[in-house]
């Protein structure tokens, strides 16, 4: 049975160790950080601070509390402790393998310990190392606490279980682990990454593009195809009806021609130049901290839309979502003793930068999307769930009626209340108000009327007895409210008299 991870040790406080951590603390996990300059601790905390806007921002779902943050120069204290140990040391072959035996001396025996490592061999770096069997590689990419891929390798001693569990344990924190079958330097992703940057600097040693050339020919061509489709399907989309087989039979030829110069060039003092002076150019203006930021608000921006697609990250992270609204769906059950007397406070959100239109106010289909989670906050609660629906039940929106009344801006919080109207055995009728939470002002109001269905026969059908009775007695509670002051409004234009 797979260890219990409720406190990570992360050794090394660089770029990538906080933003192990930061990740690791936004899914409720203790942190432990340990790092041989006592003067990192500062520079951990300003990653970890700087990750949290986007880390609210990333996710729909409701979050367990915080995990908490200590910082240790102890490598042997903060080790002990931990539940699972991933290792941020820098790219040398000696310093890794020296210093994952060190830690194997102090982690626990079942204790996973993961290199964070980019391209070293496993089997090398573990040689060393007390039970080597639960050493291995876990390649994460920058921003650790944003992309969610993760490359699992292990060497010639590493049993296959700690391997499944690790990968078990970082789908857990919301990363999609990718498991490379093979033991091989720069693993895939890196592989990959190298043959495109070593081409970026043959073209900016031959005169052939800038930095900033290079960057946009990526940014506003195949990057964005890369992010969801990746290059293998985009060739196989090029080959039309036929796909891949046609793509190469029209294509295979090109790659004879000298297009690439796969063997790196010499960095001269004229191309390091070159590379630094293209690059400074382009952050004209920037701070790193300025930059990080943008480049997560454009992360997100990206991983929420393909969320709507179900496709690519974005499903990593839909899947992500309803693992922890089922996590976290106990507390927001319906139970006796609950407050009844006034409508119920089930949903809250906020307007997120993608959902708002030229004038910086929430666009008409966000209103919808809001009330729709509000709805099915409203099912949550009453039961309603993802077993439910597992049975094939399920409440599905006939009728919609929106009203719009106030103006909402880029980042202001939001509050949805809910009364019940009316029910039967079949039907529920129900009142949305949203509200800016910031000034409790009144923002829009939803009727909206849902019909019980058996989804695997296509029609309407009685609710469950559970389900009616708890329904039952929200209504009979709120049928004692004023009645909504927008209810059954019908929208014309009066005849002229």
């Amino acid at each position: 049975m797979a260890r219990e991870i409720r406190t990570v040790a992360v050794v090394g406080a660089g770029v990538i160790g906080a933003g192990w951590a930061a990740r690791c603390l936004h899914r409720g996990i203790d942190v432990v950080v340990t790092d041989v300059s006592a003067d990192a601790e500062r520079g951990l905390r300003e990653v970890v601070s700087n990750a949290e806007p986007a880390l609210n921002q990333l996710s729909l779902a409701p979050r367990k509390e915080k995990g908490t943050l200590s910082f240790t120069t102890s490598l042997a204290e903060a080790v002990s402790k931990a539940d699972f140990v991933q290792e941020n040391a820098p790219e040398r072959e000696d310093l890794k393998r020296n210093l994952l035996a060190e830690i194997s001396k102090h982690a626990a025996p079942d204790v996973i310990i993961a290199s964070s490592s980019s391209g070293l061999l496993p089997t090398i770096i573990q040689a060393d190392c007390t039970h080597p069997e639960r050493v291995l590689i876990g390649h994460p990419f920058n921003p650790v606490y944003l992309l969610p891929l993760v490359e699992v390798l292990g060497g010639e001693k590493t049993g296959p279980q700690f391997i499944e569990d690790a990968m078990a344990f970082y789908s857990s924190i919301g990363m999609k682990p990718l498991k490379v079958r093979k033991e091989i330097e720069g693993y895939i992703s890196d592989r990959l990454q190298e043959a495109l940057w070593r081409e970026a600097l043959h073209m900016v040693a031959d005169g052939v593009a800038t930095t900033d050339e290079i960057d946009q020919a990526v940014i506003y061509g195949p990057g964005l195809r890369w992010a969801f489709m990746g290059t293998c399907l985009t060739f196989h989309l090029a080959g039309g009806e036929q796909g891949m087989r046609h793509m190469l039979e029209q294509f295979g030829p090109a790659l004879e021609l000298p297009w690439t110069k796969l063997k790196a060039p010499e960095l001269t003092d004229q191309l390091i130049d070159r590379m630094v002076e293209g690059t400074q150019q382009q952050a004209d203006g920037y701070s790193i901290r300025d930059l990080e930021q943008l480049r997560d608000n454009c992360l997100v921006s990206i991983m929420q839309s393909l969320r709507s697609f179900n496709y690519a990250s974005g499903n990593v992270l839909k899947e992500d979502d309803e693992r922890q609204y089922e996590q976290t769906s106990g507390s927001t059950e319906w139970a006796d003793g609950d407050d009844l007397s006034r409508p119920l406070d089930l949903h809250g959100d906020k307007v997120h930068p993608e959902w708002v239109d030229y004038n910086n106010h929430m666009t008409e289909s966000r209103y919808l999307q809001v009330f729709g989670d509000a709805s099915d906050a409203l099912f949550r609660y009453v039961g309603v769930n993802a077993e439910y629906h597992a049975n094939g039940n399920s409440y599905y929106t006939v009728e919609t009626h929106i009203n719009n009344i106030l103006e909402v801006a880029a980042h202001e919080p939001l509050r949805v209340t809910t009364q019940l109207l009316g029910l039967d055995d079949k039907r529920l009728h129900f009142y949305h108000r949203m509200y800016n939470s910031k000034d409790n002002s009144l923002l829009a109001t939803a009727e909206q009327m849902v019909l019980h269905v058996d989804m695997k026969a296509g029609k309407a059908c009685p609710a469950k007895p559970e389900i009616l009775n708890v329904l039952g007695k929200i209504l009979d509670a709120h049928k004692k409210l004023p009645a909504p002051e927008r209810l059954s409004r019908q929208m014309m234009v009066p005849p002229p008299k």
